[in-house]
């Protein structure tokens, strides 16, 4: 009788870094003019899913009836000089424009320069500037996504991932 030994594909797994999932943002009105950008110095983002659910008491028990799902991202960052996607970002929230969201994970490549991600549409519910006298000037905003967005693939330029990775250089001279 021959012994097999199931193996957990989870044993086999590697961990996905933080830095590997990024964040891509760009105001709808722009999307024939501009592509997605990175945020440069971000150094958290956040996706959360909730839903509420009502309960029912009956004669057997409660039996519960959910809501329909709320999707927020919250992104932190430390502002830096002379950044104008930050500013466009105020600025659209101070104005109600819609937001597209792309999040693509580095670690899951698709074809050519893509990504496997999530696209989203949303507004800024929160902007939050903090600047404390010993440390850097802290942005946080947060969106409040439009539906539950939608799995594809996220193009990421060559430039883009340069930056999400901090590839190594050599000293030559370029150009």
């Amino acid at each position: 009788m021959k012994k097999k030994f199931l193996y957990s594909l989870q044993a086999f797994a590697e961990a996905v870094q933080g830095k590997r999932i990024v964040y891509l943002f760009r105001i709808a009105s722009e999307a024939s003019t501009t592509a997605g950008k990175r945020i440069p110095f971000v150094t958290e983002d956040s996706r959360t899913k909730s839903k509420d659910a009502d309960s029912t008491a009956t004669k057997d028990g409660s039996i519960r009836t959910p809501g329909t799902a709320e999707v927020e991202i919250s992104t932190t960052l430390i502002l830096s000089k002379g950044d104008e996607i930050v500013k466009k970002l105020e600025d659209a929230m101070d104005n109600d424009q819609l937001i597209e969201i792309w999040e693509a994970n580095l670690d899951e490549p698709g074809s050519s320069n893509k990504f496997k991600g999530m696209y989203f549409q949303g507004y800024i519910t929160e902007f939050e500037q903090t600047a404390s006298a010993e440390e850097h000037v802290e942005i946080s905003l947060t969106f409040g996504i439009n539906g539950s967005g939608k799995r594809g693939e996220v193009t990421v330029s060559a430039e883009e991932q340069e930056e999400a990775n901090y590839l190594f250089k050599d000293s030559v001279q370029e150009g």
